[in-house]
């Protein structure tokens, strides 16, 4: 009896996490690249992290290539701007793409946690280049 409910306390803790990230450009002329990723490895963040003791790295073998993942879903999304501005039936495109992956990741038990979003650009003078992101976090218990 003890044991049974040692291991079922032990799932109740168990959780896992994914992000599914959504970058939309915001570029005129349609030139820019909208994309919902998934990435579909694992990372061992460990791996990729070193210590600084007096502003000096304890070990430099880590590498930025080490950090790439190689395997991931890439969904094709439409972009906000065409040549002619700003286009409503692409941001209603793109939010049915979304809610049917959300949907997809509901159905697989995943729940909705967090969203974070941003948007990234110059902004200088005339600026025209840009990106849209949001990262969706769902947790699965």
């Amino acid at each position: 009896m003890f044991i049974g409910l040692l291991i079922g306390s032990q799932s109740i803790f168990s959780q896992e996490y994914k992000i599914i990230t959504v970058v939309e450009s915001i570029i005129p002329g349609g030139l820019g690249r909208s994309r919902m990723i998934e990435v579909t490895e694992q990372k061992d963040h460990n791996a990729l992290t070193m210590t600084r003791v007096d502003g000096k790295k304890s070990d430099d073998k880590v590498k930025r290539a080490d950090a790439k993942v190689g395997n991931l879903n890439e969904t094709k999304l439409l972009n906000l701007y065409s040549v002619t501005g700003l286009q409503f039936y692409n941001i209603a495109s793109n939010d049915a793409i979304i809610m049917s992956k959300i949907n997809e990741l509901a159905t697989q038990g995943w729940t909705l946690k967090f969203v974070n979003s941003g948007v990234e650009s110059d902004a200088g003078e005339k600026d025209g280049k840009g990106i849209y992101i949001t990262r969706y976090i769902f947790y699965k218990a």
